[in-house]
């Protein structure tokens, strides 16, 4: 058992949590808005942006350009399936995506939707502690560390338990101001 390796879990659970805090819309486009969107391209499921350059003309419009001219039909069919919530309009050459702007009650939907997100952040950082501390009993039942090496480095796990979690506090106090920003 490594605190290198635990430290490098908890750097990838801070990752997901980010990725996940920017799929929700805060108002202004932004182009991983569509990063979970999948389309059925030649029958495989194709993340869209591998088939389109996707743009942010201005804070309110997104432009989703398909690099194959004949994908367009489906990229907009892909994105009225998906759980964004935005009606794409295809003008033959590139599809706009109109962000319209959030309303009091859609901005604190959103809000415990970030929520949720930093709460599933911070219980896979502390799966992660509960896995070494495990890890950690086994290697003193063992005798392969002492009784006071055992508990310093569950001191140290609790650090990085603490200062992981307040990373994800700060990360979802950022993204609540920014979608409660107006």
């Amino acid at each position: 058992m490594k605190l290198a390796d635990v430290e490098s879990n908890m750097q990838k659970t801070i990752e997901a949590t980010q990725r996940s805090f920017n799929t929700i819309r805060t108002g202004r486009a932004n182009a991983s808005l569509l990063d979970k969107v999948m389309v059925e391209y030649y029958g495989s499921p194709t993340p869209l942006k591998s088939l389109a350059n996707i743009g942010t003309p201005d804070a309110t419009t997104l432009i989703i350009q398909p690099y194959d001219k004949g994908s367009l039909n489906i990229i907009e069919k892909a994105i009225s399936m998906s759980d964004v919530g935005l009606t794409p309009s295809n003008d033959g050459s590139v599809i706009r995506l109109n962000i319209p702007p959030l309303t009091t009650e859609r901005r604190k939907e959103f809000v415990k939707i970030a929520a949720k997100y930093a709460e599933e952040g911070r219980v896979a950082i502390r799966n992660i502690r509960r896995d070494a501390i495990d890890s950690i009993r086994k290697q003193e039942k063992a005798s392969e560390i002492s009784e006071d090496e055992s508990r310093d480095l569950q001191d140290q796990l609790q650090k990085l338990t603490n200062e992981y979690t307040g990373k994800i506090d700060k990360l979802l106090a950022e993204k609540e101001k920014e979608i409660t920003t107006v």
